[in-house]
């Protein structure tokens, strides 16, 4: 079994914890177990606190605490912001701390996969054949990822998404709930793909593309 702590008591944070007790629910060997032994969190709402305690989960404290009091040598980042999600990571590595990842036994994976450390997969994900998830990848509800597609450090796949395949996600970039990226396509790093956009061309980096099909400021 191994301890983790999970970053985040907010809604991502505890959706979180439904992919780990769902993972550890089908575990057969003890050892491939994960024991939550808390959350930790810098600024947790009253009501989130409230809504942990009453799953039987503490917040230990906030990313100084975890540094000076290692209640685990293991994390994962239950937040949703790319950007937060880097920060955070970067700064428990260089602590020596160790990125945790976990899929739920519901989402459907393929073959011929690499998953990095840190990647989360939703129930209902559905990720085809030779993807590439890199560190920290977040994969929500009912996404669907195409084959020979890579997802970059960082990024987010909300809800419902539909990634093509041979597709390219660049680093910290969000693709909002139901969007739509069509195959072969480029989107760059630190882009924002809005709730339901249609992408049929290459995102630079740093965009925010919106509508259908999806369209960005120059």
């Amino acid at each position: 079994m191994t301890d983790i702590v999970v970053v985040g008591a907010g809604g991502f944070g505890r959706e979180t914890l439904d992919v780990i007790e769902a993972h550890n629910r089908v575990c057969i060997r003890p050892e491939d177990r994960l024991n939550v032994v808390g959350i930790i969190d810098d600024n947790p709402s009253t009501i989130n606190i409230d809504r942990l305690r009453s799953r039987h989960y503490e917040v230990l404290g906030g990313l100084d605490f975890l540094i000076a009091n290692r209640p685990a040598e293991a994390y994962v980042l239950g937040i949703g912001s790319p950007r937060v999600k880097k920060q955070i990571a970067e700064r428990l590595d260089r602590e020596g701390l160790h990125a945790q990842g976990v899929i739920h036994p519901q989402a459907v994976v393929g073959s011929d996969n690499i998953v990095e450390p840190g990647v989360i997969v939703c129930s209902g994900a559905q990720i085809s054949t030779n993807v590439q998830l890199d560190r920290h990848v977040h994969v929500n509800p009912n996404a669907t990822i195409g084959h020979d597609t890579h997802l970059a450090e960082f990024t987010s796949i909300n809800p419902g998404a539909i990634i093509s395949g041979e597709v390219y996600v660049g680093p910290t970039t969000l693709v909002g709930a139901g969007a739509v990226i069509l195959q072969g396509l480029f989107v760059g790093t630190g882009c924002t793909i809005g709730a339901s956009a249609c992408v049929t061309k290459d995102v630079p980096s740093g965009k925010t593309a919106v509508g259908i099909p999806a369209r960005w400021a120059t």
